[in-house]
């Protein structure tokens, strides 16, 4: 890991931003790698209509300015102490905006949206699949941005596109932030469907194929670098943005995952298992996608690759948020694991939790989401606990795949995210999986890993390898009760008869 500067560890901070699906976090980070002050605002969901999923890009901007400022001032610090900004956010979200007035033209359209989902189906028939995973390492699904930036740019056929810029999360906050900087870097741009994996820059081939002109897309950039200074009016301070991550891609970065061998599961609204491949783009014959995990130029200029397996898994965390919100059935996400340790086994229900359709392995955007093996005896306990299986059952089809495509079988899971608080899940999750489950003391890894990014960028830290070893583990589930995979298996049955619903 090459820093870009040689300065020696000093006495000032790194500020981190984590945008996520449902809500904008800041941190504040001091010299020792610990978190000194943090700001956190719920985000706004909105469904225009069922599997619809949209952001107001206005709300998120705002929310940004007023988490940085609350986080700096609950630090107690001055923001001229501030080295360096890291920046991570939920991947696949786009948006397009005018230049000119710096208006968004409509909502951002989530990652989890299903809207193009004929448009995607489309693509399949005309034979496009494999040569779009050639060129992206990426399934054809409606969940990445290719697809999105169509339709939105088909809405508005009559605006001047020499006046519109187009972007994800990332692009659209560095816009603001900078004052017009219109950039990207390679991790969030490998999930648009229109970067070339290989050559890492945007395939001529597939922009013309979503007619997506170039001039409206940011310029990509290594994760690891010089992005910009903030404006001095926002903070009071122009402060380096020296690392750019997706969400996933940071929490990898954060658990110390830097190398094959090593991943990682974030339980967070959806659930994302990431493998890392080194420099090698490794392809999986099991419906896993093949991604960036981060890059950085190196000593000689040219870019240095890591390359990750990813399994999505698009509902997870949602799960539970929904048992709350909308069926009402618990008051805190907490609640979840006491109920579901309050019967000895499921019941018989089974739940499948296709409410986006289905990520991996399945990559069904027809699916949808089902309770199966309701009787009259079953309880709402019952149904919590159907739901936390659920979640573990995904993450066992996706180690499955990622042992059958490496030739090193995963032997330890290492976890973040709010849903890993849940010690059922992960003392089940360890059950079914059969190898120890790792949770660390420092739950939000995501924000962790772009704050050790954007240190280490600027030589505000001097070693990758001693910020990882520092990180405390606080409990290791082991495998203990022997769970049944005839459960596992009917699971399974579950999930098959949700294919193709909404066809």
């Amino acid at each position: 890991m090459h820093t870009l500067g040689n300065t020696t560890p000093s006495l000032g901070y790194i500020l981190a931003l984590d945008l996520g699906t449902t809500g904008n976090r800041a941190f504040v980070f001091n010299a020792d790698g610990k978190i000194v002050g943090q700001a956190y605002k719920e985000l706004t969901q909105y469904y225009p209509q069922p599997g619809w999923l949209e952001h107001d890009p206005q709300q998120i901007w705002q929310d940004t300015c007023w988490v940085m400022q609350t986080a700096i001032r609950n630090a107690h610090i001055v923001p001229s102490a501030i080295a360096a900004l890291g920046l991570t956010v939920q991947r696949e979200t786009c948006l397009i905006w005018d230049k000119t007035t710096g208006k968004p033209l409509h909502r951002a359209i989530v990652w989890q949206d299903r809207r193009t989902a004929p448009l995607c189906h489309q693509l399949q028939e005309q034979g496009y699949a494999n040569e779009i995973y050639d060129r992206t390492g990426l399934i054809i699904d409606a969940y990445f941005s290719a697809t999105k930036f169509r339709w939105l740019l088909d809405k508005f056929t009559d605006v001047d596109l020499n006046n519109v810029l187009a972007g994800t999360i990332d692009t659209w906050v560095l816009w603001n932030l900078t004052g017009g900087i219109h950039a990207t870097d390679h991790s969030n741009a490998s999930r648009t469907m229109l970067m070339n994996l290989k050559t890492c820059e945007w395939d001529e081939n597939l922009l013309e194929l979503f007619q997506i002109p170039a001039h409206i897309l940011p310029q990509i950039q290594p994760s690891l670098g010089v992005f910009g200074v903030t404006d001095a009016t926002l903070l009071g301070a122009e402060i380096p943005i020296t690392a750019i991550l997706g969400d996933q891609q940071a929490a990898l970065f954060g658990h110390g995952c830097d190398r094959p061998g090593l991943m990682k599961c974030t339980y967070g609204t959806g659930s994302f298992l990431v493998a890392h491949t080194g420099d090698q783009i490794v392809r999986s014959h099991h419906q896993l996608i093949s991604t960036v995990a981060w890059t950085q130029a190196n000593l000689r200029g040219t870019l240095d690759v890591g390359y990750a397996l990813e399994g999505s898994m698009f509902t997870s965390g949602a799960c539970i948020q929904w048992l709350r919100d909308r069926l009402k059935l618990i008051k805190t996400a907490a609640e979840s694991e006491a109920m579901a340790n309050q019967v000895k086994d499921n019941g018989g229900v089974y739940f499948v939790p296709a409410f986006s359709g289905l990520g991996a392995p399945y990559w069904d955007m027809s699916a949808r989401g089902a309770f199966f093996g309701i009787t009259a005896s079953v309880q709402p306990e019952h149904l919590v606990r159907a739901v936390l299986e659920a979640i573990a059952y995904q993450v066992l089809e996706v180690v499955q795949a990622i042992n059958a495509s490496s030739s090193t079988p995963v032997g330890r899971l290492t976890v973040d995210g709010g849903a890993c608080e849940n010690n059922f899940l992960m003392q089940f999750q360890a059950d079914v999986l059969g190898i120890p489950v790792e949770r660390k003391v420092m739950r939000d890894t995501t924000v962790q890993g772009a704050a050790f990014a954007a240190g280490l960028a600027v030589g505000f830290w001097q070693s990758y390898e001693a910020l990882v070893q520092q990180r405390q583990i606080e409990r290791v589930f082991e495998p203990g009760s022997d769970t049944p995979l005839s459960n596992f298996a009917t699971w399974q049955k579950a999930v098959k008869r949700t294919l193709a619903w909404e066809e």
